[in-house]
This record gives structure tokens, sequence and C-alpha cells, in this order.
């Protein structure tokens, strides 16, 4: 740890694959549908999410994704103008494999992705760093990602806040997952209920 930066080498490189996380893949799709998330319209509270991410930690793209069983879907985005990409050149799909921060200083000189379209096509990814955002059962359905056009390090302040954004949108993922548990609940009793009336 040099100068207090963080190098991508000591972060990612032990990274498990998206095979050694396939074991508890069902259980991570069944929490991610559950939310009903993919597929919908932009909501304020991830967006301010990722414009933060943009303008604290100056990268062009900021990206809140959602991974889905072949595809990445963003739900909020800074700086691309598509919504998802093939789960194949998605760099969130090894990072919802791990615990913690994933960080690739130079994409070019990573043999994970140097190959990968989308570092050598638009939108020319040379740096990312990403964390998970993991539902209250702790399933890493997503990411938060910072993204930028040239090689760069991270510092350990930006990673931090890197992470304390990500535990922000865990903390809404977790309230709508209570939220939606309420509902269940009240609609469930108020079946019961129904059925004692009757009876």
């Amino acid at each position: 740890n040099r100068g207090g930066l963080i190098q991508s080498d000591r972060i990612a490189l032990s990274r498990p694959s998206m095979h050694e996380i396939r074991p508890n893949e069902a259980g991570r799709l069944r929490a991610l549908h559950a939310l009903s998330l993919v597929d919908t319209p932009p909501e304020e509270v991830f967006d301010r999410v990722t414009r933060l991410a943009s303008r604290l930690l100056h990268v062009p793209i900021a990206l809140f994704s959602l991974i889905d069983e072949d595809r990445q879907w963003w739900k909020s985005r800074v700086g691309v103008e598509g919504t998802e990409a093939p789960l194949v050149h998605a760099f969130c799909a090894l990072t919802i494999a791990g615990a913690g921060p994933l960080v690739v200083a130079d994409t070019r000189q990573d043999p994970r992705f140097m190959d990968n379209p989308l570092v050598t096509g638009k939108p020319n990814i040379r740096f990312y760093a990403g964390v998970p955002v993991r539902t209250s059962e702790g399933h890493a359905i997503g990411t938060l990602c910072a993204i930028d056009t040239e090689p760069r390090t991270l510092g350990e302040d930006d990673v931090g806040t890197l992470a304390e954004l990500g535990e922000i949108l865990s903390a809404e993922i977790r309230s709508r997952e209570a939220a939606s548990l309420a509902r269940l609940h009240i609609v469930e009793t108020g079946e019961v209920l129904t059925a004692n009336e009757e009876h």
C-alpha cells in the first residue's frame, strides 16, 4: 500500500469466478426478482447515489447495476446511454462474487479484462471500481460501480466513499424488502380474519 493507494492486484486478483458463486445463484436470483426492480423506470433515490459517486470520485461513469441471469441491467446510470450489457462482459459479475470492493486500476494491464469488448470498444473502460449491493440475507443482487476512460488508482478514502454509497443502496434495498414483507403480512392477516368471519 504505497502512499495510501490501493492497487488492483491486491484487491482483485484473488476474486472467485462466477462458477464459484453458482451454488447460491438460484437464491440470489430469487431475491433479485422478488424486488421487482429490473426493467423499471429510473428512481431519484437511486439516481442521487450514482450522481454522488460520479461527483465525489471524479469519474465520468457511475452505475447501479442489477445482475440478472444473462445480463447486467442499470437501474441508475450516469455517463452511459444504454440500459444493459451481456453478463459475459460484465465487470460487475466478478464484483458480486467477492465480499468487498473490486478495483482495477488499468483494464488493459489485467488479463481478465484486456480483451473485454467494453474495454476494446465503447465505453472504453480503463478503470473500474465496484462494490456489491446486498439484500438483508446477504445476496449480492448488484453493484455500485465507478468507471473511467483513463487508468487511475483509488485512495483508501475514495474506496471508503464508494463502499458507503453502496451501503446506502443496500439499506434502500433492505427497506423495500421489509416493506414488502409487511404488506404480505397484512394481506395474510386479512385473509385469516375473513376466513374466521365466514365460519
